[in-house]
C-alpha cells in the first residue's frame, strides 16, 4: 500500500511526562498504549485503538534538546531526502535529519517558510499506516481531520501545493476570522483545513484531531483529569461535533465525535 504525498501517517507527542499523558489519552480517546518492542526506540510509547494499529507515538525530550512540547505531524512521501530539498527550495527548512529510523523508515523534521513544523516520513512505517481516515466507519481512536493556523493562508497552500500537490478546495466564511479553507489533492483526498492565526489568535502550529465515540464524554473526561476545554462542542457537517482540548500539561488536541450523552446541541 502506498500512500497519497502529504497523507498523516502519524502522531507524536512530546511531552515532559509520556506516562502521565499515556494515561490521559488512554482516557479521553480510549486508546491503548504500550512501549515499543524495539530496543532501539528507548522506551517510546506507541498508542493507539489496538496495538496493532498504532495512530500515535509519545516520547519525552531527547537529552539535549530544547524542551519543546507538541504533537507532531509526520506526513507521507515517497522520498524524504527529494522532499526535503523540495521544502528548502520552496522557502521551508530542515531542522533534523533526514535519518533512518530502524523498524520505521526515513524522516526529517521540517518547518514551512511561516516556521510551522512537521515531519516527513518514508518507508514502511508510512506506507502500512491506518493512523488516519477520511471515511467514517472503523475510525474511533484515529486521527481523522488536520487543521494548520498561519499568518500566511495564501503562502501556506502555495508551498503544501508544489510540495504534496494540496489546493484550496472550497472555503467555509467566518467572517471578521477570515476565511476555514479546505484542503483538497489527489481523487477525494481531503484531510482538513487552513486558517488565519493571525485572525483568528489561534497560535501558528498544526493541530489535528481524533476520533471519539462520544464527544461529550471525551470532553468530560479530559476536564476531571486535568484537561482545559477551550473551543466546543460545535456542530460540524456530517452530524458529529468538534472540541478542542488542552492536556494537563497545556499541549492542545482536537476531538471529533458524535453527541450521545443526551446534552442539548
Amino acid at each position: 500500500m502506498t500512500q497519497v504525498e502529504g497523507t498523516p501517517v502519524w502522531f507524536e507527542l512530546t511531552t515532559p511526562d509520556p506516562q502521565g499523558a499515556a494515561n490521559f489519552l488512554a482516557a479521553v480517546a480510549g486508546w491503548q498504549v504500550a512501549p515499543s518492542p524495539v530496543t532501539e526506540h528507548g522506551g517510546y510509547l506507541l498508542a493507539g485503538p489496538d496495538l496493532a494499529n498504532g495512530v500515535a507515538g509519545l516520547m519525552a525530550p531527547p537529552p539535549g534538546a530544547p524542551p519543546a512540547h507538541r504533537w507532531m505531524l509526520n506526513l507521507a512521501t515517497a522520498d524524504v531526502d527529494h522532499a526535503v530539498d523540495r521544502v528548502v527550495s520552496l522557502g521551508g527548512s530542515c531542522r533534523f535529519g533526514p535519518m533512518d529510523i530502524p523498524h520505521v523508515g526515513r524522516f526529517a523534521l521540517v518547518a514551512d517558510p511561516q516556521g510551522i513544523a512537521f515531519n516527513l516520513l518514508s518507508g514502511p512505517g508510512a506506507a502500512n499506516s491506518r493512523a488516519f481516515a477520511q471515511a467514517r466507519g472503523d475510525t474511533i481512536g484515529r486521527g481523522v481531520w488536520i487543521e494548520l493556523a498561519t499568518p500566511d493562508p495564501d503562502g501556506a497552500f502555495a508551498f503544501y501545493g508544489a510540495l504534496f500537490g494540496w489546493e484550496k478546495a472550497g472555503a467555509m466564511p467566518m467572517g471578521e476570522m477570515g476565511d476555514y479553507a479546505f484542503i483538497g489533492g489527489a481523487g477525494d483526498f481531503r484531510p482538513g483545513a487552513v486558517m488565519s492565526s493571525t485572525a483568528t489568535g489561534a497560535p501558528p502550529r498544526w493541530n489535528w484531531y481524533v476520533h471519539v465515540a462520544d464527544i461529550d464524554a471525551a470532553v468530560a473526561t479530559a476536564t476531571a483529569r486535568g484537561g482545559t476545554l477551550i473551543q466546543g462542542p460545535d456542530p460540524i457537517p456530517g452530524g458529529d461535533y468538534s472540541a478542542n482540548i488542552l492536556d494537563p500539561h497545556g499541549i492542545q488536541l482536537g476531538l471529533v465525535g458524535a453527541r450521545r450523552s443526551g446534552v442539548a446541541a
